[in-house]
Order: C-alpha cells, then structure tokens, then sequence
C-alpha cells in the first residue's frame, strides 16, 4: 500500500480576485505535493471557492448578477490561474455544490443531536469584510484590524450556538500532548503558542446561524436560518474526500494556510469534527503576509499584486521561483516589484540558466555520451533538502539547491574548461553534468517545466546547447 498524503488549500472567498497572497499559498501548497510524489506517495491535493455569506451577495449586487452567476464567473478566474501557474490539484470544490451542501447540512444535525447546539440571543459587533463578530478588544481604531476601511457593525439576533466552550479542555490537551488522542500538530511554534494562549484566555461559544443572510445553506431544522458561512466553507475538506469517494484520505495531513485565519482552522474546525465524531487533521501550517515595498497590501494604496500581472513579467516558472524563494514561512516577507527582478536576474537568468547554458555550451563541443545519474529523492546527501521541506521551508530548500549551483559554477572557474579539449575536456564536463541533472531533478516540485527541459537537454545521448532558460530582465 503507497503512503497516502493529502494536502489543502484555504478555499477562497469570491468576493475578491485572485492575489499574491493567495498566489503563495497555493503554489507552495503544489510545492508540498510534489515534492510527496517524488517521494511515491499517493497525493490527493485540494483546492477550491468559498461561495456563501452575505459578502458575497452584495457584491453580486453590485455588479447586478445573480450570487450564483458571480460565483461562477470569479471562481472561473481562480481556476483558470492556477491552471495557468501549473498547480496539479486534484479536485477544485465550490461550496455551492449540491453535494457539500448536503453533507454540510448532515453533519451540522449530527452536533445538533449530540446537543452541541442551542438558540440565544447574541448582540455584539460584527466585521462584514471577516464575516465574524469581533469584541471590543480587537478593535484597532475603533475597526477591525483587518478591515480598517469599514465600520463595524452593531447587530443583536437570535442564532444557533455551538457549545465551543465546551471543547476548550480538549483542546488544549490535543495540542499540547503528542500522545493525545485528539492530537494534532499546529506549526510554526510561534502559530501554536498563540492558540494555546488564546484559549487559555477562555472562549465564548460560537454563533453558527445568520436570520438575514438567504444566500448560504439552511439550518436543516429551522429554514428561516442559514449555517453560518465559515462553518460551511471548513467542512469543505471533509466533504471534498466524500464527493470524490476518497475518504480513505482522511484525516487531512495538512491544511496549509496564512495566519489570518489561523483561530478558525486550527480551533473552530477541530472543535467541530470532535463533536461530529471525526478524527482531526495531523497538521495546520500558518505561514505569514507579504509586504509590499514595507507597506501592507490593500486596494487603497493600489500595491496589489495579481498573479497575472506577475505570470507576464516573469512568465510560469520565474513566477513559481520567486513566490516560493520569498515564502513568508514564520515573519511577514517584503516584496516588490523591483526586488522580485533582481532576484529574477540574479538567481535564475545569472545562476541556473547561466550554469546550464555554460556546460550545455562545452559539452556539446565534445563527441562524447554523458551518463544519468540514477537519482533518488531520498538519498542521504539531500537529507537537508528533504527535511526543508518536510517543514514547508521551501525558501530554505531553494537555498540548498542554488548553493549547488554556487559550487558548480567554483568548479567551473577553477578547472578552466574553455581551455581543455578531448578526454581531459569529458573527464572535467562528467561530473558538471551529473550535478545539473541532480538540480534540475531538486527543482521538479518548484519550477517542473524549466527541470524537465534541463533533464530532457541533458538526457543525451548527445548534449546541445540550446536558448537561455529564463532572459534577463
């Protein structure tokens, strides 16, 4: 039996386009699977649209569509990109799919029946643009922190709670005891102290209905209410496996995500599956922002940054090197256009493509055939390579690799070849090119296309030269 992994990716609210943020989830994310196939495990990769919540209504209004036609023209947009980025998903769900509406619903009455759920009256503040209630402390401003752009909003209703409080022991528990049988791992360390501190703090129970948002799905017992759109957009990972008839996928061994929705996927979520009698994910990863220019990314500062805007400066490949290069694994990483160039030129169209170039150059001077390397991703001398990424510290990996191609390049200018012919020429090319084969195979999760034309322009019999991998900018 192959060794199951399955991996997934926040589903994304459709209320915006497609940006960097979402952009470096996703890609390392498709890093991460990758990187478990070359290992010869059986990856199942799961991405998708959050689609319900009064967010969503509004802004279909705005552009005058009903919900569900705006939901199919942005959700198209997140497809189509990620097609575009060569993301291997293997299933992209929708939150409108009748089928995870329904298993939303089956499990929501199962906790019902367990009697975690009961109907109060809730006032309080409420964060439209986070589509959740937010208490006094967490105003900045007077606003939400996260949106502080737009009023909050004073509401009082009657909803359906869940009984989160409840489970705040468990939890506490299965994140601090490996041997827990709930237990499951949130990382960084930086991540899961401050869960831990948070619930420490005490939780109020969680509101899990809205009375006056149509568009989402009914509570199965009272059709005047509709779940509330978080709620419905995390079993979206269970649901996935179900629809696609998977489940011997679960439970998730990792749920890959920015840590602004750090509190929902690694308490609200497992709170959730305790009570439904699910078993939990073994891990919830929760990188960091990117800064642009030192400034935080918003729309009124006009610094967004889309991965089409990127695809066309720095094509496939050189997008995918430079998102995963930059990765903001545990501290919010600053990013720019004019940085990414220089790093571009620097690190692909001077470093890789540069190597590759020179050797491909010398060695088709020569009538000799080159050996392939017979290459294993397991093999002892790429430990530091695999534990990196065994980490998701995909900068740190990509730093592994271009120290390789830093020593090939000392070889290079230390063995003079431009100035040897023949055998003495072979003897000094053979080992150049076995470490070129060995990089292009450590670079097939990150950038797949530019390391299968190296293997293919290094496969022999015979090596030619060829035009640059990536131009300088």
């Amino acid at each position: 039996m192959r060794k199951k992994f399955y991996v997934t990716t926040p589903i994304y609210y459709v209320n915006d386009i497609p940006h960097i943020g979402h952009t470096c989830t996703t890609v390392v994310a498709d890093i991460i699977a990758r990187y478990h196939k070359l290992l010869g495990e059986e990856v199942f990769f799961l991405t998708g649209t959050d689609e319900h919540g009064a967010k969503v209504a509004e802004a279909a209004k705005e552009k005058d569509l009903s919900p569900q036609e705006f939901c199919d023209q942005v959700s198209k947009n997140f497809q189509e990109i990620w097609l575009k980025l060569n993301i291997e998903y293997d299933y992209f769900i929708r939150t409108t799919n009748p089928n995870h509406e329904k298993i939303v619903q089956e499990i929501i009455q199962k906790i019902y029946e367990n009697g975690d759920i009961y109907k109060a009256k809730y006032e309080g503040l409420y964060c439209v643009g986070c589509e959740k209630f937010i208490t006094e402390g967490e105003l900045v401003n007077g606003r939400c922190p996260l949106h502080p752009n737009e009023d909050v909003q004073k509401q009082s209703e009657e909803n359906y709670f869940f009984k989160l409080s409840k489970y705040v022991p468990q939890l506490i528990k299965a994140v601090e005891n490996p041997k827990d049988k709930f237990h499951y791992q949130i990382s960084p360390q930086s991540k899961k102290e401050e869960v831990l501190s948070k619930l420490r703090a005490g939780v109020p129970d969680l509101s899990i209905s809205r009375a006056n948002v149509p568009w989402g799905i009914p509570i199965p017992w009272d059709k005047s209410q509709t779940i509330y759109v978080w709620v419905d957009a995390l079993i979206n990972y269970y649901s996935a496996l179900k629809i696609n008839k998977k489940e011997d996928f679960w439970p998730a061994n990792l749920h890959f995500l920015a840590k602004d929705i750090l509190w929902f996927h690694a308490v609200i979520w497992e709170a959730i599956l305790i009570s439904a009698k699910i078993s939990l994910p073994k891990e919830v990863f929760v990188h960091s922002f990117y800064m642009i220019d030192g400034q935080k990314m918003s729309k009124s500062l006009r610094n967004v940054i889309s991965p089409q805007e990127l695809l066309e400066k720095f094509g496939v490949d050189g997008t995918r090197y430079l998102i995963a290069a930059s990765f903001p694994y545990d501290n919010d990483s600053d990013v720019g256009w004019g940085k990414f160039t220089k790093k571009y030129n620097a690190d692909l169209a001077n470093g890789l493509g540069n190597l590759v170039s020179r050797v491909a150059t010398l060695a088709s001077r020569t009538e000799s055939t080159y050996k392939i390397s017979n290459i294993k991703i397991t093999d002892k001398k790429f430990k530091k390579y695999q534990r990196f990424l065994e980490k998701y510290q995909s900068n740190d990996a990509l730093a592994f690799i271009w120290e390789k191609i830093s020593q090939a390049d000392k070889y290079i200018d230390s063995h003079h070849p431009w100035n040897l012919k023949g055998n003495e020429l072979e003897k000094v090319l053979q080992p150049l090119v076995e470490e070129i084969q060995e990089i292009a195979f450590l670079l097939k999760p990150f950038i797949p296309e530019t390391a299968e034309k190296i293997e293919k322009q290094f496969a022999g019999p015979k090596i030619k030269s060829a035009k640059p991998l990536f131009p300088r900018l």
